[in-house]
């Protein structure tokens, strides 16, 4: 078992900055490759970065190419996400995800652990 607790989420005006935070517990933490997801209201939960066990490989949804950052610290079992130049259209709540693999996958179903959400509001 992994136990996965976001933080870092609040309310920033468009334009902004913030750092999401994914602190794991449990098993190895190097051994997952790991996600961030997002969930607007009235939409599907959607992928949104993912990176490999060690943190070598990266891979961002085109919506937040060169706006958000994913990376790991395996020492500190916890993973990252920074976001800049933030939108309204990124308001929603993140998950982060652990999936028992060194490689990452674009779909939620393919991941087996989750947080439980950390609410992210950008304001116009």
């Amino acid at each position: 078992q992994v136990q996965l607790v976001e933080s870092g989420g609040g309310l920033v005006q468009a334009g902004g900055s913030l750092r999401l935070s994914c602190a794991a517990s449990g098993r190895t933490f190097g051994n997952y490759a790991m996600g961030w997801f997002r969930q607007a209201p009235g939409k599907e939960r959607a992928f949104v970065a993912a990176t490999s066990w060690t943190g070598g490989s990266t891979y961002y949804a085109d919506s937040v190419k060169g706006r958000f950052t994913i990376s790991r610290d395996n020492a500190k079992n916890t993973v990252y996400l920074q976001m800049i130049s933030l939108k309204p259209e990124d308001t929603a709540v993140y998950y982060c995800a652990a999936r028992s693999s060194n490689y990452p996958a674009f779909s939620s179903n393919e991941y087996n652990y989750w947080g439980q959400g950390t609410q992210v509001t950008v304001s116009s």
